[in-house]
């Protein structure tokens, strides 16, 4: 099972072709489990130009598989990873990309990702499995 961030999917839809959109393109294809969570889903939903735009991201989005937080203790588990990111001065620049880290790690799951800040955390967070290309 892979988590699928959300600058993965953008490209993919804007049809860059590099490494990562090409593994989207496989696991599509190959049917292999993959999905987002409602964070991932709602940064794409708000970069919609238009209304119909919104509406065809929102119909596409729903065909993944969501993957969810368990609740209270997820947050807090989020936090604690930024206390021990910046602890080993690392700067994590977005709240969001916690929390898609900690719905990686609660799931045992992958994450297909660019961002950089991913890849600082898992220096730190073993738990957190990046998905290698």
């Amino acid at each position: 099972m892979v988590l699928i961030d959300t600058s993965v999917i953008i490209n993919y839809l804007k049809n860059v072709d590099d490494q990562y959109t090409n593994t989207l393109t496989f696991l599509i294809d190959n049917k292999y489990p993959i999905g987002i969570n409602n964070y991932i889903y709602q940064e794409i939903l708000q970069g919609a130009k238009s209304e119909k735009e919104y509406e065809i991201l929102k119909q596409y989005l729903n065909q993944f598989h969501f993957y969810q937080l368990s609740g209270k203790s997820s947050y807090e588990a989020a936090a604690m990873m930024n206390v021990q990111c910046r602890n080993s001065g690392i700067t994590i620049r977005s709240t969001i990309d916690l929390l898609i880290a900690q719905t990686a790690i609660e799931n045992d799951i992958l994450l297909l990702t660019y961002d950089s800040d991913f890849y600082n955390m898992a220096k730190v967070i073993p738990q957190l499995r990046i998905f290698e290309i």
